[in-house]
């Protein structure tokens, strides 16, 4: 990458500011609690106490002993933790204050700093229809602002996407459990097969880009368009109800399959609007996995 814009570097400098306090009182707490439990080690073997969990016993062990072992394992605190970000063509549209690709900066960096203060490595790969950038898990605060400037800056002239291209990198190059979240609008060719291979071995989160510009086709007569990803374009006359409603109808059936894929594959999808933000969807997200993983422990 060739030298970094001034402007880049005050934006990256706002958004710091602007998460940093999130961060803090809200983000971090949340994030160990949820993921505490991913990274597990095993410290010993030892025998059976009243309360401990049937899974935990040691079968092999209890045989040759003739009583009931359990295996003892410790927190293994220090994760890894990888950002795909789309930075496609279409991450570069939006309608309000900010685009799909400004909300995965601030993203980035809310995940990649309140990841850095529980002490875990955080990577990035920036892909379009193509790997265009990688950057190595590493530690600590000044890595997590390059990361943000990275998914800012990163000069991509490709504009096609295929996050299957990602997936199957990231497959590929971890190599212990890892924790990943793919931001993106997921206007991808289809990727079950590539999100199936990488959530047998990795905890895989799809952080959904929700752009209001996208959501409803408004009435404005013709329209002409251009496709951000092809470049074609295309005049439709959005005064017909009939064009609006076959919209509204497709972009619901593909809304409905990714969110069912997402679902047969036990993958977490957290949907974040471009107008209001992510404070809101990324605690509920937490809150949510957190409920779940108290009714698993219960069980």
């Amino acid at each position: 990458m060739s030298a970094i814009a001034p402007e880049i570097l005050r934006q990256v400098k706002r958004i710091e500011l602007r998460t940093r306090g999130l961060v803090n009182a809200r983000f971090v707490g949340e994030y160990h609690s949820v993921f505490k439990g991913q990274g597990m080690e095993f410290a010993e073997v030892r025998e059976y106490q009243a309360g401990d969990e049937v899974r935990t016993i040691d079968w092999n062990v209890s045989a040759r002993m003739h009583r009931l072992f359990v295996k003892r394992y410790v927190e293994e605190r220090e994760l890894t933790v990888l950002l795909v970000v789309d930075c496609s063509g279409s991450s570069r549209f939006g309608t309000g204050a900010r685009d799909k690709q400004s909300l995965a900066a601030e993203l980035a960096a809310v995940l990649a700093l309140t990841a850095t203060r529980n002490n875990d490595r955080v990577g990035l790969v920036l892909c379009s229809d193509r790997i265009e950038h990688v950057v190595p898990p590493r530690k600590g605060r000044r890595h997590a602002l390059r990361l943000v400037r990275d998914v800012l800056a990163w000069p991509s002239t490709a504009r096609g996407t295929d996050l299957g291209l990602a997936l199957d990198w990231a497959a590929r190059v971890l190599t212990h459990r890892a924790i990943v979240f793919v931001i993106s609008d997921f206007v991808t060719p289809p990727i079950e097969r590539h999100l199936k291979r990488l959530s047998q071995r990795h905890d895989l989160v799809a952080v959904v880009l929700d752009e209001p510009g996208e959501r409803d086709l408004p009435d404005v007569g013709v329209a002409r368009l251009v496709d951000a990803e092809t470049g074609k374009y295309l005049e439709i006359d959005t005064s017909d109800r009939s064009v609006r409603e076959r919209y509204a109808v497709k972009l619901a059936a593909e809304r409905a399959t990714r969110q069912q894929l997402l679902r047969r594959l036990a993958v977490d999808e957290v949907i974040v609007p471009t107008e209001s933000g992510y404070t809101e969807p990324l605690l509920r997200f937490f809150h949510t996995r957190e409920t779940r993983l108290r009714h698993r422990r219960r069980r």
